[in-house]
């Protein structure tokens, strides 16, 4: 169902990286369900091409475009941009879902901290979050978002 505020980006393009999972997968799907055109890409594409086939046959508004792209590989890169601006003409959301973030280094980082960092929000949250801000008035411009759960110290 859309959401009020969302009809001005009906078959607009979002682009949605780290696609494949988690927050990138249920932002993908939300913005499906609102009718938008949404390229996910990640270094794999199985669980994208999965994600737009169950998308598809739930018979949501939108369009899910899997696309294989590895961020750390600039050629992926400047290919992937150029095939967005020859078969959509560009894009209009982009969700730079790829990559994570700890005070520590990976080295002297717990693993159950990196544990508790993943499982910090659920993906459905974040997503929720994409849904609240793109559907505020169109004079309205929400430039950051920080989102963490209760328990995390800040």
């Amino acid at each position: 169902m859309a959401r009020p505020g969302m009809e001005r980006w009906r078959d607009r393009l979002a682009l949605v990286t780290g696609a494949s999972g988690g927050i990138g997968a249920a932002v993908a799907r939300a913005l499906v369900q609102q009718g938008l055109k949404v390229v996910g890409c990640a270094r794999t594409v199985g669980n994208i091409e999965e994600l737009a086939a169950e998308c598809k046959s739930a018979g949501y508004p939108g369009t899910l475009i899997p696309y294989r792209c590895d961020l750390s590989n600039e050629e992926d890169i400047l290919s992937m941009f150029s095939a967005i601006r020859s078969q959509h003409s560009g894009v209009d959301i982009c969700i730079n879902n790829a990559g994570l973030a700890r005070p520590d280094t990976l080295l002297s980082g717990s693993t159950s901290g990196w544990k508790d960092m993943f499982n910090c929000l659920k993906p459905e949250d974040v997503a929720e979050a994409v849904i609240y801000v793109l559907s505020t008035p169109a004079h309205i411009q929400i430039g950051d978002i920080q989102m963490r759960p209760t328990e995390q110290v800040t």
